[in-house]
């Protein structure tokens, strides 16, 4: 099994070193608080909040997977130079349809350099 680092909270962390690294390597879920059951819904998986990711042959963003607890939803993977080779952002939208109650959403991002980055899980009600 893999070893999966997890995000934790910057503002917390002395060494700017260290805040970028954290930040840069987790990924940040933005969606709305709500889903319709039955009706498509847009989560958007963001690669760093403050700082950006390089893009370079041998260090990128491999790919960008989005679960609901255990169960893998959707998967994006990225070749280098996707992103122009340059720092930056990468940014993932997926499209699910959402079924019962809630979503407990967990997103990873892969780094070739620095291995599987889960970011903080956010929790979606799914509405009738």
């Amino acid at each position: 099994m893999p070893k999966i680092n997890k995000y934790q909270d910057i503002s917390e962390i002395d060494r700017e070193a260290k805040k970028d690294l954290i930040d840069r390597h987790s990924p940040f879920i933005h969606s709305a608080d709500t889903a319709k059951a039955g009706e498509p819904f847009e989560v958007t998986v963001k690669m760093g909040n403050e700082y950006t990711h390089p893009d370079d042959f041998d260090h990128y963003i491999e790919s960008v997977t989005l679960f609901d607890g255990d169960t893998m939803l959707a998967k994006a993977t990225y070749v280098p130079g996707t992103l122009g080779n340059t720092k930056a952002h990468n940014t993932t939208t997926f499209t699910i349809i959402p079924t019962g109650k809630k979503l407990n959403l967990v997103a990873h991002g892969y780094c070739t350099k620095h291995g599987i980055w889960e970011g903080t899980p956010k929790e979606v009600t799914v509405e009738a």
